[in-house]
């Protein structure tokens, strides 16, 4: 890996790392769509701390969001964030899928 490149993935993991933060404290803002998401998580109120650090909790996080877009475009909208952001972040945790040619 190049400079260059490894300059460009340690951005990128920074962007979906504040990406990430903003959604989850957005949801804690948000007690209907957070209590969606912990029904469908399976998570309790108490083990979103804990959860909050681990890679795989915030990939599915961020699906939850990327999975219904009125909900994608609440966030963007109340945080001013755009949508290709929260993509760049979903790829960055999710890894890549099965359509990008990536294995």
């Amino acid at each position: 890996m190049t400079r260059r490149e490894f300059e460009y993935s340690r951005s990128n993991s920074a962007d979906a790392e504040e990406t990430a933060a903003a959604i989850l404290g957005w949801l804690a803002g948000e007690p209907d769509m957070l209590g969606r998401f912990l029904a469908l998580s399976g998570l309790q109120p108490n083990q979103l701390r804990g959860a909050a650090n681990d890679p795989g909790f915030l990939a599915g996080m961020i699906d939850f969001l990327m999975s219904h877009e009125p909900t994608l475009l609440a966030f963007c909208e109340a945080t001013d964030t755009k949508p290709e952001r929260v993509a760049a972040a979903w790829r960055h945790y999710s890894g890549p899928g099965l359509d990008s040619g990536e294995y």
